[in-house]
């Protein structure tokens, strides 16, 4: 509770002094808890021909990165002057509208020696693929951007930088960075991943969480700066109110099956709008993923390998947003668990599917190009009918690849012809590799 204390009467101090927001100071107070996996990602692909290209929901932590990664630089012997770092959320740079703009603020700083380049929220600038590209052909120059929306890797993108980028994929903590970050040990882990369920794992979180207003406010500021900035402005949409309901229907339906036709069918039938279509619902959906605030998991069938067009899934990116967005009492746990496991396959290097065998379904496809896991996540397996249900799913795969289920039962067994058990705290903390 002091260091809550300290920190937010060192941000509020800082924040009035420096014209900055309350929060944006309170980030940069946890700057030096370092991310070792992502931190690694860049210190591997520093110095090559690729552009870095860090994306991820708006608070997870790029910013922080790059001042790590700045750190690293300087430590490592690279000079400040060979350091140009840019933040376009930061009113300094309000002048830097376009690539014009931002190729001339560059070239005015460009040294002789190797240079590094810093450029935070990069989509806030016009064109700004442009300017990327000449700064590769003119300069002896190292490339690392930011960005919280997937346009920042549109076709327009692809097409000019193709071949010439890395993407690093950041998510928010998950749950053994969120014991590190709360400087919390190893007892009571059930009570301390409940807070992790309920609060997510945004970074900032784990300075005012003990105060419950902050949370909220916190959390409400980066829901509504997404949708607002990374939604509705960049899409120019007009019924926010349809936007906002199809955001609350797929954030009460995390791990359902969901289309654009079923959001229509049921908004129009429960009169919750005066009238919507498929098509714009689909369209809003897609700006939900580009947005970084849902993630989709398709279906496939695992005897063809073929991906479904039908009836996919929709994780959100932080579970502490989505219980802002449904209030912190509607909580379904089930649905979280679930959610937790989808995001630590994706921190894990996996692409993640749904699975389809017949007429039974696998929670998880897991996939990276050496391997094949399959996972089932359930609140408990005590049940005899659930047990069934959830080995039988895994049971008619006739593959050799590893097969789990994962739940919050303590005393299991750890097989079942073959097939693991794993408790989910468990599995979250002594499986993770990063």
């Amino acid at each position: 509770m002091q260091k809550t204390k300290k920190a937010q009467s060192f941000a509020g101090a800082f924040a009035k002094l420096y014209k900055k927001t309350f929060y944006d100071i309170m980030y940069l107070v946890i700057k030096m808890i370092i991310r070792d996996s992502y931190l690694k990602k860049m210190k591997a692909a520093k110095d090559t021909e690729f552009i870095k290209v860090i994306t991820g929901v708006r608070r997870s932590g790029k910013s922080t990165l790059l001042l790590m990664f700045k750190d690293y630089l300087l430590k490592s012997g690279v000079k400040e002057e060979n350091i140009i770092h840019i933040n376009f959320e930061s009113i300094m740079f309000d002048e830097l509208k376009d690539y014009k703009d931002l190729y001339k603020y560059v070239k005015e700083r460009i040294t002789k020696n190797k240079n590094y380049l810093l450029l935070d929220e990069i989509q806030n600038v016009a064109s700004w693929e442009k300017a990327i590209n000449s700064f590769q052909v003119d300069f002896n120059i190292d490339i690392y951007v930011t960005g919280s929306n997937a346009y920042l890797l549109s076709s327009k993108l692809s097409t000019l930088l193709s071949g010439r980028y890395i993407e690093i994929k950041m998510y928010p903590l998950s749950f053994k960075e969120f014991l590190m970050f709360n400087n919390y040990d190893k007892n009571d882990l059930e009570e301390k991943f409940n807070e992790y369920l309920k609060y997510g794992g945004l970074p900032a979180i784990t300075l005012i969480k003990n105060d419950n207003e902050l949370v909220l406010s916190y959390l409400n500021d980066i829901y509504n700066s997404i949708v607002k900035k990374d939604i509705i402005d960049r899409n120019n949409i007009k019924d926010t109110a349809l936007l906002e309901n199809v955001i609350k229907y797929v954030s009460n339906n995390i791990g359902s099956p969901i289309s654009a036709t079923k959001i229509s069918d049921y908004l129009n039938s429960n009169k919750i709008v005066e009238k919507s279509n498929h098509q714009t619902i689909d369209n809003y959906l897609n700006m939900l993923e580009k947005s970084f605030i849902m993630y989709k998991a398709d279906r496939k069938d695992i005897r063809s390998k073929s991906l479904l067009k039908t009836l996919g899934k929709y994780y959100i990116s932080d579970t502490g947003i989505r219980n802002t967005i449904l209030g912190f009492r509607n909580i379904n746990e089930g649905h979280l668990l679930e959610n937790v496991v989808y995001l630590e396959l994706l921190r894990r290097g996996y692409k993640v599917n749904i699975g389809k065998f017949g007429d039974y379904e696998v929670d998880f496809v897991a996939e990276n190009p050496n391997d094949i896991k399959y996972y089932q996540v359930t609140q408990s397996l005590k049940n005899e009918d659930v047990r069934m249900r959830e080995l039988r799913s895994l049971e008619n795969i006739n593959d050799n690849y590893e097969k789990t289920i994962l739940t919050m039962d303590k005393s299991i067994s750890n097989d079942f012809n073959g097939i693991k058990v794993m408790n989910i705290i468990d599995w979250l903390l002594k499986e993770a590799n990063y």
